[in-house]
């Protein structure tokens, strides 16, 4: 199964016999909403224009849990992740696709979630609203209820001790800033730097600058170069695991399992007693 589809392709779906429920993912992430102020109201931009069908999810209140000691953007309550799914149509024998504003973190999110607790199809828009050409709508759907019921898979997630040990034992990849890495700049968390053992990998590189995911060939060149090998097991995180899950999206792009530690550094950087690494060295 593939994890990304184009425009073009997401057209002649729609058009088909079996469409894919469709959900809009409009999100991004807010300094100035770390601040105190204002968040963007990615709603009203949804209801001002929307690939005709879609469904808008909100990110902060449908694909999280409530910000506290386990990050700031932490697994939801799966039962009530699995009732939001169902509200927006999603059912377990018919395809999902996701998209955002372009950036591709919210959708990936989204892709996440929905795998990870047994989707068999969802993809993310390659490129995001951006990339489609056809026109918007601003009516909003309402659609059947759907019959999704997460089931979540033993494998795919990592809590905080599991990203710790596999920094030793496998490739643990940071997907945020490189800045944010090495400690020079945090703007949000507690403490700059990265888990010691954890590789700079932003996943802002893993994309051309449409936005579109790089070719899997030069994925997996750059994977490759990171250390990333056949054999390994490869870990992600991020600020509070929603680009890292853009990151794991890039990997499976270039046909590599990988692991999210949702918490992210957001979880690791709230605790004193974890240690914390600085500078471009992973140790």
């Amino acid at each position: 199964m593939r994890a990304i589809i184009t425009a073009t392709e997401l057209a002649d779906e729609l058009s088909g016999a079996n469409p894919p429920v469709l959900l809009d993912l409009r999100w991004q992430l807010s300094l100035a909403k770390a601040a105190g102020a204002p968040e963007p109201d990615t709603r009203a931009e949804y209801a001002a224009g929307h690939i005709p069908g879609a469904v808008f999810v909100d990110l902060d209140r449908e694909l999280a849990g409530v910000p506290g000691v386990n990050g700031r953007h932490p697994l939801p309550d799966l039962a009530e992740f699995g009732a939001a799914m169902r509200r927006a149509g999603v059912s377990a024998g018919r395809p999902v696709v996701v998209y955002d504003g372009g950036q591709g973190w919210a959708a990936a999110r989204a892709w996440w979630m929905l795998h990870w607790t047994g989707h068999p199809d969802v993809r993310v828009l390659d490129g995001g609203l951006p990339s489609w050409e056809g026109e918007l709508s601003d009516v909003v759907p309402d659609p059947a209820e759907g019959d999704f019921v997460p089931a979540p898979a033993a494998a795919g997630l990592l809590d905080a001790d599991g990203a710790a040990a596999l920094a030793r034992t496998g490739v643990l990849l940071d997907a945020r800033a490189g800045e944010r890495y090495r400690g020079e700049v945090e703007p949000i968390d507690r403490v700059g730097g990265h888990i010691p053992g954890a590789v700079s990998a932003p996943t802002t590189e893993n994309v051309g600058p449409d936005g579109r995911f790089l070719p899997a060939a030069e994925l997996r060149d750059r994977f490759k170069a990171l250390g990333v090998c056949a054999d390994a097991e490869v870990g992600v995180y991020c600020g509070s695991g929603v680009s890292g899950a853009h990151e794991v999206l890039a990997l499976a792009v270039a046909g590599i399992p990988a692991a999210l530690y949702v918490g992210s550094w957001s979880e690791w950087s709230s605790d004193p007693s974890r240690p914390v690494a600085v500078g471009a060295d992973p140790q």
